[in-house]
């Protein structure tokens, strides 16, 4: 797997560590039950610090993308591939929202409106 952060990125590293991966699995560079490099290899294969990383990786862990497993590393979890296209097609929801004007509890309330 190959991760590049994007040096003129203005978001902080850990949520660019965390999208690298997601893209990754989303273009099908990792597949479900894929096993991740260990935190302190990813940090040196890119760049920063491994705190920076794990923060990262426990996000995509919050969002279901990643299973941590004690003794067996971090692998990404079964349906990631599904979740993860949502995940970024609503983050980039978010981002229209905002740049109309909408807040996230306006865009919130949009939604709740279509039920």
């Amino acid at each position: 797997m190959l991760l590049k952060l994007d040096t003129g990125d203005t978001r902080p590293l850990h949520e660019q560590v965390a999208g690298a991966i997601r893209r990754a699995v989303a273009e099908g560079e990792c597949a479900p039950g894929d096993k991740l490099p260990p935190a302190r290899e990813l940090s040196l294969a890119l760049g920063v610090n491994a705190n920076t990383v794990l923060r990262g990786l426990r996000t995509l862990r919050d969002e279901g993308v990643l299973e941590f497993r004690r003794g067996r590393g971090v692998t990404i979890a079964a349906g990631a591939d599904t979740r993860t296209e949502l995940v970024e097609r609503v983050r980039q929801l978010v981002a229209d929202a905002a740049l109309a004007g909408y807040s996230r509890n306006d865009l919130v309330d949009l939604i709740r409106g279509m039920s």
